[in-house]
């Protein structure tokens, strides 16, 4: 198989992992099946906050109880501080301010967002390049489109991913700096940043294949100019021998 098409169908499955971990992410909290029950951004300690359950836990689209059960209704954008009440008392100062309904603060309403704004534009290059992946294989121009594709989900995967992170841990250290016990989803943020690092690898890999395309044209152009060449000297030598062998026999007959 041709360097190009091998490394294509490579990139492709690296963009299918990618894929799949995105939407462990995104569809946290939906159901309390494994891996989407154990997969949640934070957990905090809530307790005494007006409005809050006793455990919270961040997902995508819902805050939930332990577990990710008890999940509040799911929503676009989701607020940081939807997980107590309009104006609620005992939460960390950092947290709240008068956005989302008087629930969160400035700079944590819009970091969280953009993160989560940027996860979807980022699903949306992904798929788009997920489902025209087959032209990859085609040839230099296929993968040099998937490949810019890849770069741009890779591009708004990577603000995501960062947004997401520095909203979370952030959060986390607020409620710890409030004398709460909070910690950091292993599920949540191990499919975010294994989800960014198979895209990250499959971008590359459809760049190389674009190289590796026009190598394999380089190569066949020069065997088709190999072969011609020899084809041509071949006939000029059988050509050459004859004329010589006529007139060896010509003279003969003279002699």
């Amino acid at each position: 198989m041709a360097a190009g098409r091998l490394l294509s169908l490579l990139a492709t499955l690296f963009l299918s992992i990618s894929l799949l971990l995105l939407w462990f992410t995104l569809l946290s909290g939906i159901t309390s099946t494994s891996p989407l029950r154990q997969t949640y951004f934070l957990r905090a300690d809530t307790s005494g906050i007006t409005g809050a359950r006793g455990i919270s836990q961040w997902t995508y689209f819902r805050i939930c109880g332990i577990d990710n059960t008890d999940c509040g209704p799911a929503r676009p954008g989701l607020p940081l501080g939807d997980a107590w009440a309009t104006d609620a008392d005992n939460v960390p100062r950092e947290l709240i301010g008068s956005y989302g309904g008087g629930t969160t603060s400035y700079q944590y309403w819009y970091l969280w967002r953009f993160g989560w704004v940027f996860y979807l534009i980022a699903l949306f290059f992904m798929t788009c390049a997920f489902l025209g992946s087959w032209l990859a294989c085609l040839g230099r121009l296929g993968a040099g489109l998937i490949a810019t594709i890849s770069s741009v989900g890779l591009l708004f995967l990577s603000v995501a991913v960062a947004l997401m992170t520095a909203t979370f841990v952030k959060t986390r250290n607020a409620f710890i700096a409030d004398g709460r016990n909070a910690d950091l989803g292993a599920y949540g943020f191990g499919f975010s940043w294994g989800s960014w690092a198979a895209m990250f690898i499959a971008t590359v890999l459809y760049c190389v294949a674009r190289r590796g395309h026009a190598s394999d044209g380089v190569g066949r152009t020069n065997k088709r100019w190999s072969g011609s060449t020899f084809g041509r000297r071949k006939s000029s030598w059988t050509a050459g021998s004859r004329r010589s062998w006529d007139g060896r026999r010509i003279k003969d007959e003279y002699a």
